[in-house]
């Protein structure tokens, strides 16, 4: 990320300007729009030389126009950034839109380390800047917002049915240990059900195409039976708890 300048227009790139090829009248004015904004190339260009000791040397990489334009772009055509750097080279327009022209686009994990150099201020500004611009151009009216999400890995396994219904078994017994714990007595007519539902669960993780044609539902129903039994103690030792505060709060009350 080197190189801060704009890029060199080629011959190539003269001869597209003499065929009269140009962008569609929604880029263009897009386009036009961000030529106006040159604060926010200021601020994606901070965010591309932070933490660089010499950012004007080194190999030449993508400069903050063209950083700009494709997440804009990525953003306005919901293209992940396979499909970004894809569909730009194999276009004209879109490479005059994103400042590329006839150089060469950029493999996406490129466009993925570009994309993550930006602060959280520049992303918001960023977006700030697209929802006017598609306001102005009539595209939005910005009482709405709608957001994308990033994926990212968590400590969190498939929403199977099973594996949700296991869950619920293992939470609901941990606050249940937790609450006696709290109250510093033993919670009456609660049953441990953990093994029998993990084991459940297990039993269906591990069942073949013909096995779950057989024992599939048998196995569902007793988990579901084992879940519907800790759900209902859990319900019991609410009303226990309820009570068992209630009668210290008297007895406290009556010691006085």
């Amino acid at each position: 990320m080197g190189r801060t300048g704009a890029p060199q227009i080629s011959f190539a790139d003269v001869e597209f300007m003499q065929q009269g090829i140009c962008l569609d009248p929604t880029l263009q004015a897009i386009s036009d729009f961000l030529n106006q904004h040159a604060a926010t190339i200021e601020q994606v260009r901070a965010d591309l030389q932070r933490g660089l000791k010499k950012p004007t040397r080194g190999r030449h990489g993508l400069i903050p126009s063209q950083v700009l334009r494709s997440l804009i772009l990525r953003r306005i055509k919901n293209w992940d950034l396979r499909e970004l750097s894809e569909r730009t080279a194999d276009g004209y327009t879109l490479r005059s839109f994103t400042d590329f022209r006839s150089h060469p686009v950029p493999k996406h994990d490129a466009f993925h380390r570009a994309f993550n150099r930006l602060t959280a201020q520049t992303l918001q500004a960023i977006n700030e800047l697209i929802v006017q611009a598609a306001v102005d151009l009539g595209l939005e009216d910005g009482n709405q917002l709608r957001v994308d999400t990033t994926v990212v890995e968590t400590d969190i396994h498939p929403p199977t049915d099973n594996t949700l219904l296991w869950d619920t078994v293992r939470v609901l017994t941990r606050l249940v240990a937790r609450l006696g714990e709290a109250m510093g007595q033993a919670v009456p007519g609660f049953r441990i059900h953990t093994r029998a539902a993990r084991r459940r669960m297990q039993q269906i993780q591990r069942m073949t195409t013909q096995q779950r044609q057989q024992q599939q539902t048998k196995k569902y129903r007793e988990l579901i039976g084992i879940t519907e039994e800790v759900v209902s103690g859990a319900h019991g030792v609410l009303q226990w708890a309820n009570s068992a505060s209630r009668l210290s709060t008297i007895a406290s009350w009556a010691s006085r």
